[in-house]
């Protein structure tokens, strides 16, 4: 099987290639250290397209597939992992779940914003006991009239500080578990809606966590996505595609650790040679070149197959597993390429690692990608 990628495909992946190197790069290291969110990067990448991919033009996006989507989220995610994630949050878990089931009307009010990088959304489903267990939603939604009553807390939500929508999922009948969570569109200037607590975090300190508080938040009956008491189905749809970001940004920071210990290797001299001349060292280096190469594979894969209309439930999730785990090899192996270099802030490797810890947790973590992968392959039994 060889991926042969369109022009257009070459194109997009060509312009974000440049915009990351001309207008992320810079700002990388500083976004880390301070915390701080790229707000001139986000309008900038707005004017690019590359906030709405796959939105059709009518709706303010690009119209692009999810390869090509997957080839631009890769090249920034190389140079920022945090401008990354905030790319795929919006076209992943914002745009896409409107995209895909919302109605006429909820496109044209929200999802032609999101797209055009006007608004920035955000995906508001973990809450403080319900993260792997995502059905176990303690967020209530009741309907008194034409609108909803939200009341409940969401936990480690990317985008959240900044987002102005949010989608937002809440149990509108606790009685029946995951079939009866419903999916609603949130404005985050609603009286009710609260921005409680930004965390402190390890790594992709430039985009901000936060927690949300719902204080008998009023949402229109209009705003429910799908319908009442679907909302799972909207979420684990969402999640295949959110997924594939993932992936694509582990495979960026991936990248990333083997471009550096490429040029370390060949600069650094031990015993009056480059120690690019150690085998034990080339090792390494091939295990990292192959790994990356197999996550590029299965996430290419996976990017075609959902671009096309498919389902890829197990697609996506081994995608993420096997990409987020190369990531945390990469990065892991480039600390150690560059020795007490590597364990320093002024050296790349030290942020990729801190950086890629988190591919292998959000969006469902390695040992819940495992558990759906085994049960598709139990069924199938």
């Amino acid at each position: 099987m060889e991926f042969l990628f369109t022009d257009e495909q070459l194109a997009v992946q060509k312009m974000a290639k440049d915009f990351a190197e001309s207008k992320v790069k810079p700002l990388a290291a500083e976004l880390d250290r301070d915390s701080r969110f790229p707000a001139e990067l986000i309008e900038e990448m707005s004017a690019l397209n590359l906030l709405g991919m796959c939105v059709p033009e009518e709706f303010g996006g690009a119209g692009m597939d999810m390869v090509a989507y997957v080839l631009a989220l890769e090249e920034i995610s190389k140079v920022c992992a945090s401008t990354g994630v905030i790319m795929s949050v919006n076209n992943s878990l914002a745009c896409e779940p409107i995209k895909t089931f919302g109605t006429q009307a909820q496109k044209e009010k929200y999802l032609t914003v999101l797209a055009r990088g006007e608004r920035l959304g955000c995906y508001a489903l973990t809450e403080p006991n319900a993260g792997t267990d995502a059905a176990n939603q303690q967020t209530r939604a009741e309907k008194k009239g034409d609108v909803y009553i939200l009341n409940g807390t969401k936990q480690f939500i990317t985008n959240g500080n900044e987002a102005e929508i949010a989608i937002v999922y809440a149990s509108t009948n606790p009685a029946a578990k995951s079939k009866g969570i419903s999916a609603f569109i949130v404005e985050s200037n609603w009286r009710g809606y609260r921005v409680a607590k930004k965390e402190k975090k390890l790594g992709i300190r430039g985009s901000s966590c936060v927690q949300l508080v719902f204080d008998n938040l009023e949402v229109p009956a209009e705003n429910i996505l799908n319908a009442e008491n679907d909302g799972y189905k909207v979420a684990l749809s969402t999640l295949e595609v959110g997924r594939i970001g993932i992936a694509a940004q582990a495979i960026g920071i991936g990248a990333a650790a083997l471009e550096c210990s490429l040029s370390y290797v060949k600069e650094r001299e031990q015993f009056g040679q480059p120690i690019a001349n150690f085998q034990a060292l080339q090792f390494m280096l091939a295990d990292m070149a192959t790994r990356l190469e197999a996550a590029r594979v299965l996430t290419y894969r996976a990017a075609d197959l959902k671009g096309r209309g498919k389902r890829t439930p197990v697609e996506s999730s081994q995608a993420k597993l096997f990409a987020s785990e190369m990531c945390m090899y990469n990065a892991w192996a480039s600390v150690q390429l560059h020795g007490g270099y590597g364990y320093v802030e002024e050296y790349l490797p030290e942020r990729l690692f801190r950086d890629a810890k988190i591919c292998e947790i959000y969006e469902g973590t390695s040992e819940v990608q495992r558990l759906l992968i085994a049960r598709n392959l139990l069924r199938k039994v």
